[in-house]
């Protein structure tokens, strides 16, 4: 039996995020995931079904080896969503109302308008 070199399917895209292999499949979900006790198996059969098995295991195999480098990269997706969620937050508050009270009053005006007569 000859032992083969396999790569770590991480690919790194053009803005900056970590996908797996061939897949749109964010490296930190599936890390997200093992953190919080999901297997290899229902990560790849239940959670992400694009993701082959062996790649689930070998994603996760590369983050127990490089456990403090990954946990500072989710360190850093972490702290750029809160800022990002911020951000958002605050154009938020400066649009007229709260979105759901919009959507809300909105939905009333359609059903109102659509409602059935009463014959």
């Amino acid at each position: 039996m000859e032992i083969h070199p396999d790569p770590v399917p991480l690919k790194k895209w053009d803005d900056g995020s970590i996908r797996i292999g061939g897949t749109r499949i964010h490296f930190y979900l599936v890390v997200g995931a093992y953190k919080l006790g999901a297997s290899p198996e229902k990560i790849a059969n239940d959670m992400y079904l694009g993701l082959d098995l062996a790649d689930a295991h070998a994603v996760i195999a590369y983050y127990l080896r490089h456990k403090e480098e990954v946990d500072a990269y989710l360190k850093q997706i972490e702290e750029e969503s809160q800022e990002l969620r911020r951000k958002i937050e605050a154009i938020q508050g400066k649009q007229p109302g709260n979105l759901r009270e919009i959507l809300l009053a909105r939905r009333a005006e359609w059903e109102r308008k659509h409602a059935p007569t009463g014959d």
